[in-house]
């Protein structure tokens, strides 16, 4: 039986309270890091450990740390990404609002391990019970000496801030956060050069979602080895998954990485009442879609990846047997041309047009080669963009009209969605 590491504080009474979070073990590991390790250890740990970026992309963590200079002039920034703007994902908001002492804990072993005195939470301005709860929580912890100057009584000197953004998705990207955060309109820098070594204010920059950071402090105190036995070995530990769609039971669940997809749909309880499935959305909705048949598929980056779609943000989205597929493309695209930053043609341009073209077929007045405009459409915009935006836009669109291609035919021919 599995037991919740991340997410085992979360239906405590007063989850939230520091006192609440030291009585399950809390800022231990803190402690242990600045008692018995160097930052060069702890980067070595988390290497270890083979903790892959929870935010999407999966880069190792530890690997990430390891390529910010060890002497610069430039202060250096530790920068956690809860903007959380991927529909179908609700992850991190539930530990900042429940949990948030895990994510203050998790910034801190983190900003020793590579030499940061000052951490920026950039955090979506609609979680209006997160902000008050990370403001609370970073009060109390300063109080009681776990920020601030000197901490525990060591050399270690360690602030966080908290910035709220305007609700824009492209935030999601690292550099437009990046952007943001210095004030500026939010749209993706063109790389290298990389955070690491000119991120924030032209500083060496990490930049680590809520999940990860809250990974590290239960590897300080059990050990690599301990989160490598979770899961597979390329992607092993605890994962979150966000269920939600067509399925009896959604909500929030943790279990290990690698996890097969059919299995994970049944603990939320399976589709509703006299429906079947038809696909799933995996990651958030810049995932390809999944049919039925594919279910089989492990939860991790690389099973995934293999199966011709992504972990991503591990949003998963059940469809069932009465939903339309060409509806459902349609809306993800209006959402992505909706949110893309404009800084790039064939985002922006192209987009537009595929969301045109969407819009008529959806309506009924569909056209010959309507479907051969849209690939066509595809091949322009992925591969040819500033951020992934634009390319997880396309991936979605291919998977839905490679597995579904027979809604679109019927939506031309008939001239009419054939389920409404």
């Amino acid at each position: 039986m599995f037991e919740p590491v991340l997410l085992k504080n979360v239906a405590v009474p007063d989850s939230h309270l520091l006192s609440t979070y030291e009585a399950g073990g809390g800022y231990q590991a803190l402690a242990k890091a600045l008692r018995e390790y160097t930052p060069d250890e702890v980067v070595n740990l988390v290497k270890q450990s083979n903790l892959r970026g929870r935010g999407g992309a999966g880069f190792p963590t530890g690997m990430k740390w390891s390529f910010v200079p060890k002497q610069v002039d430039k202060p250096k920034y530790l920068c956690c990404n809860a903007d959380e703007g991927e529909p179908g994902t609700f992850k991190d908001r539930i530990i900042m609002e429940r949990d948030p002492h895990q994510l203050i804990e998790g910034l801190a072993v983190s900003a020793y391990a590579i030499g940061a005195k000052t951490a920026y939470v950039y955090i979506r301005g609609e979680y209006v019970t997160a902000i008050r709860r990370l403001e609370e929580a970073i009060a109390e912890a300063h109080e009681k000496g776990y920020l601030g100057s000197r901490i525990l009584g060591s050399d270690f000197n360690f602030t966080v801030h908290i910035h709220c953004g305007a609700g824009a998705y492209i935030c999601g990207e690292e550099t437009a956060m990046l952007e943001s955060l210095e004030g500026k309109r939010a749209q993706p820098r063109l790389k290298p050069p990389f955070p690491a070594v000119a991120g924030l204010y032209a500083s060496p920059t990490v930049i680590n979602n809520v999940e990860t950071l809250a990974c590290v402090p239960h590897i300080v105190v059990r050990g690599p080895d301990w989160f490598r036995d979770i899961g597979p070995d390329k992607s092993p530990g605890p994962k979150l998954y966000c269920v939600s769609g067509q399925v009896r039971k959604p909500g929030l669940y943790e279990l290990p990485m690698g996890i097969p997809l059919r299995e994970l749909v049944d603990h939320a309880g399976g589709p509703l009442p006299g429906r079947k499935i038809k696909a799933v959305i995996p990651g958030g909705v810049s995932a390809p879609v999944i049919p039925e048949h594919g279910l089989d598929v492990g939860m991790d980056f690389d099973s995934l990846t293999a199966a011709g779609s992504m972990l991503g943000s591990a949003g998963v989205i059940v469809i069932d047997d009465t939903t339309c597929m060409v509806k459902v493309a349609t809306r993800i695209i209006e959402f992505f041309h909706h949110e893309s930053c404009g800084k790039c043609t064939p985002c922006r341009e192209g987009l537009n047009w595929v969301v045109k073209v969407l819009r008529r077929i959806e309506a009924g007045d569909g056209a010959p080669g309507d479907l051969e405009q849209l690939e066509m459409l595809c091949k322009g915009i992925f591969g040819n963009t500033f951020c992934a935006l634009g390319d997880g836009a396309a991936m979605g669109l291919r998977a839905a009209l490679a597995h579904f291609r027979d809604e679109f035919v019927a939506h031309i021919e008939e001239r009419r969605c054939p389920f409404h």
